[in-house]
């Protein structure tokens, strides 16, 4: 008879101490084992496991990479790395970034899901954006529970608003509330595994990111190709829809929901502007220069036409800059989103039948 075994988390900013807090409240003997993911820095040591092994009392640890499962253990995710899950084991991977993340919560859910099925809990805690949306889905069609804690009570609310709104919860409760559900629900009888089948895309998807390349021709028609690209290699990105959420990946197999491609957008309209205002006023530097030079040459028409150009970088950065000093992260947002809307409108529909269009 199967239970309630296989605990899944992911967090993000306010993470650490909404994690004590949960941890903090398992019991010794918890029959389940316990996988985490919380977004870190590639090149920063994480000390969580030390950190969770002080705040309760299972035993919190980096797994290595094929390393055995057990009850009453932590396996968290080590920095730049993805914690996927296989039949008694976990598996480590460099696989490529999910939403701008690795590890990421997505794909750890996703393996779950799909190894585990109806004996998975997820739990969706506070957190930017909307990482863990589409793996807490995954695990809710294979018949698991989803659990997300009360956005209201969460620091950062977004990543729960993202599930509340997407998936059909189970339970969205106060952060103190967690641990003891968890301790409630591992006692409890999961339902049979062979009424929640894996799909072919949750197969697939999976595969993906632990690096399988058998997989990789296949994973190049996953979605329809869409008008935008690829953040992190510039492919063309592919549209996934995963029932009312719409989620991208490209051929290289990078996966972003829309929210996170809209933020790189944003990210990267602010960074053209920081470039063109440092182009600007640089050339504004080398034609006052060249007005100085003229004007010491007795050349005033060829001075008089530096002024100009001077005149104008001043005017475009003046411009510039008045736009990066008022631009709240909403205007940048809807900067971006104009421009997604504009490139939309301008641009031709993709064939999938042109074998060039990823290219």
């Amino acid at each position: 008879m199967s239970r309630h075994d296989m605990i899944v988390i992911g967090a993000s900013a306010g993470g650490v101490e909404a994690l004590i807090t949960v941890i903090g409240s398992l019991p010794a003997d918890l029959p389940a084992a316990v996988f985490l993911v919380m977004h870190i820095p590639a090149q920063s040591p994480s000390l969580l496991p030390d950190i969770l092994n002080r705040a309760g009392w299972l035993h919190a640890i980096h797994p290595v990479d094929g390393q055995a499962i057990q009850y009453g253990h932590i396996y968290v995710a080590p920095p730049d790395h993805h914690l996927l899950i296989e039949e008694g084991i976990v598996h480590i991977v460099r696989g490529p970034k999910e939403n701008r993340h690795r590890p990421a919560i997505d794909p750890l859910f996703r393996s779950a899901a799909r190894t585990y099925g109806t004996r998975v809990v997820g739990v969706i805690l506070t957190g930017s954006m909307d990482d863990g949306t589409a793996g807490l889905l995954a695990i809710k069609r294979r018949g698991g529970e989803a659990i997300v804690q009360d956005p209201q009570n969460a620091l950062f609310s977004s990543m729960p608003q993202s599930a509340i709104a997407h998936v059909e919860v189970d339970h969205v409760i106060q952060l103190s509330d967690i641990g003891p559900l968890l301790a409630q629900l591992v006692h409890e009888q999961a339902a049979e595994q062979g009424s929640f089948p894996v799909t072919e895309d949750m197969q697939m998807e999976t595969k993906l990111t632990a690096m399988n390349m058998r997989e990789g021709q296949k994973g190049e028609n996953v979605g329809t190709p869409s008008v935008f690209s690829c953040p992190e290699c510039g492919r063309v990105l592919r549209e996934v829809q995963d029932g009312d959420l719409l989620r991208c990946r490209c051929r290289v197999r990078h996966a972003y929901s829309v929210d996170s491609v809209l933020a790189w957008q944003t990210e990267a309209v602010e960074e053209a502007l920081w470039t063109a205002l440092k182009t600007l006023e640089e050339s504004a530097s080398l034609s006052r220069r060249l007005v100085h030079d003229a004007h010491n040459g007795g050349k005033d028409s060829l001075a008089q036409r530096f002024g100009k150009r001077v005149q104008e970088a001043e005017k475009h950065a003046a411009a510039i800059r008045q736009v990066l000093a008022k631009s709240s992260m909403d205007t940048m947002l809807n900067t971006s989103a104009d421009l997604v809307a504009n490139e939309k409108q301008e641009s031709p529909a993709i064939s999938q039948d042109d074998p060039q269009n990823e290219r």
